[in-house]
């Protein structure tokens, strides 16, 4: 999914068809499919790493050549995806060249990268990529977990955390308040009109460009405008569940927990509030809870824009998902 069809998409639509999918990894995975080794060392593994780019709202021509180089390095084409990478000169395009030509003094080029970009989250993201296929797999968990915690808001942390805890869902969890992100010939527009309109002082303006930083996964500043959203709407369920929500992380679920769970009794009817709290079960891979709550989001609201997508996640639960 583009940066651009993650801003512009109907959220509720959205949430539906990646959580479904979602629902079913987390399934497999409990059932014993894991992504990350339990040895702290090992064999190379096959094949080259993955490139986890994230650009963003960026749609120039650079960040659409590097994206197509890494969907062409996936399905294993290196000498077109090289020959993408070698017409730039910046890091992403480094990075790029260096899987492209892997094993081929990848690790050591991505080492020099790193040291001259420190402060660079793909830089450091793609390095623990680069340690995990040679092997060094407690190298690489390191590696993952320092950008999980130096580079909090930006997008390779939300990457780093899908590898360190296999067994909960990808991504972050969706989001659903019924706001839309404003209307902008680009997705950057769209995004410097939800920051502008955000300056005031009005809740809903904050709901939506925390929507949209949050669909761009950068969850530290998606948080900050839920929480100043819900100081503003102190009695609002969507405000104070968006702000709820916004406190996930996968390194540490029961904060965004323990303020989820209280607003189900200040709230008790709300089926905002039940929805999303079936979505932080289902990432949880807490299947059988999940399902009560998105029923109850049903029950309670069965109009509602919540009610709707709590019906279509229901049905995307495996019927024997018992966890």
């Amino acid at each position: 999914m583009t940066a651009r069809t993650r801003v512009l998409a109907t959220v509720a639509a959205a949430a539906v068809v990646v959580v479904a999918a979602t629902v079913t990894v987390t399934w497999l995975q409990s059932r014993g499919e894991t992504r990350t080794p339990a040895a702290a060392a090992g064999k190379p593994r096959a094949g080259r790493p993955p490139l986890t780019f994230d650009f963003g709202v960026r749609d120039d021509p650079e960040a659409r050549a590097l994206s197509n180089g890494a969907r062409l390095l996936a399905k294993g084409d290196a000498a077109k995806a090289l020959a993408i990478f070698e017409r730039y000169h910046s890091l992403d395009a480094q990075i790029g060249a260096a899987f492209a030509r892997w094993p081929d003094g990848g690790l050591d080029t991505v080492k020099r990268l790193v040291a001259s970009h420190p402060a660079s989250a793909a830089a450091q993201l793609h390095l623990g990529w680069a340690l995990l296929w040679s092997g060094r797999n407690a190298d690489a968990a390191a590696q993952f977990e320092r950008v999980d915690h130096e580079f909090p808001d930006a997008p390779e942390a939300v990457t780093a955390e899908d590898v360190l805890y296999p067994k909960m869902a990808p991504n972050l969890p969706y989001v659903v308040l019924g706001v839309a992100v404003p209307s902008a010939p680009t997705a950057a527009a769209q995004l410097r009109l939800a920051a502008l309109e955000a300056r005031g002082g009005d809740a809903d303006a904050k709901l939506r460009y925390g929507l949209a930083l949050w669909s761009l996964r950068r969850r530290v500043s998606a948080e900050r405008q839920f929480t100043a959203a819900a100081k503003l709407a102190p009695r609002d369920p969507v405000a104070q569940t968006a702000a709820a929500v916004g406190a996930f992380t996968k390194r540490s679920p029961v904060g965004a927990f323990g303020r989820l769970g209280p607003l189900t009794g200040e709230f008790p009817r709300a089926s905002v509030v039940r929805l999303h709290l079936g979505i932080l079960l289902l990432w949880t891979g807490q299947l059988a809870k999940a399902k009560k709550e998105l029923r109850l989001a049903v029950l309670y609201e069965p109009r509602s824009p919540w009610a709707t997508t709590a019906r279509q996640l229901v049905s995307a639960i495996p019927n024997n998902g018992t966890k």
